[in-house]
């Protein structure tokens, strides 16, 4: 099997994490892929908060009613924003820099869990966006996509079971 093949096959969202802190040369991998990551006319509209501190990692656990609880259990967290107003694909630029990010702790050995952001509220039913926005410091005009939480996987998981592909799925030449 390929690495490519074999990665995307092991990866798989992570919600336990160890104690363990990451290396900072991993950190430091960890947001070159994300600086690497493509943008639309090369507009890099994107950027990252990396969040270490555990107090605030706590706080960002309750940025959602529902699926950010692993946030404050995780070592690090790479909070994914862009600026609208550099460019109109600004979703899709930070989504493939969140998954940027995401293949690439799994390359390293570490697991991570997609926290969406936009248009998520919090358990009061407020916008998560302003709720992280106000926690971080964030300016105005940046929109947050997401939370990435990273960390050593307290359990793994078996890889994607190829035998459960939706082939129905794919279409040729027409629907």
């Amino acid at each position: 099997m390929r690495k490519f093949e074999q990665l995307i096959k092991e990866r798989r969202s992570t919600r336990n994490f160890t104690d363990e802190l990451l290396r900072q040369e991993d950190v430091e991998i960890l947001l070159k892929a994300a600086l690497m990551s493509p943008t639309s006319k090369n507009t890099t509209e994107w950027s990252f908060i990396v969040v270490e501190n555990k107090q605030t990692l706590e706080q960002l656990a309750g940025c959602k009613a529902h699926g950010a609880a692993m946030i404050g259990k995780a070592p690090l967290a790479i909070v994914v924003c862009a600026d609208p107003f550099l460019n109109d694909v600004w979703i899709e630029d930070a989504a493939i820099a969140s998954i940027y990010i995401q293949l690439q702790a799994e390359d390293l050995g570490l697991g991570s869990c997609w926290v969406q952001i936009r248009n998520r509220e919090t358990k009061n039913g407020s916008s998560s966006e302003e709720y992280v926005r106000e926690v971080l410091n964030i300016p105005m005009h940046m929109q947050v996509l997401s939370i990435i939480p990273i960390g050593y996987k307290a359990k793994s998981r078996d890889p994607f079971d190829e035998n459960k592909l939706q082939w129905e799925k794919i279409h040729i030449d027409k629907w």
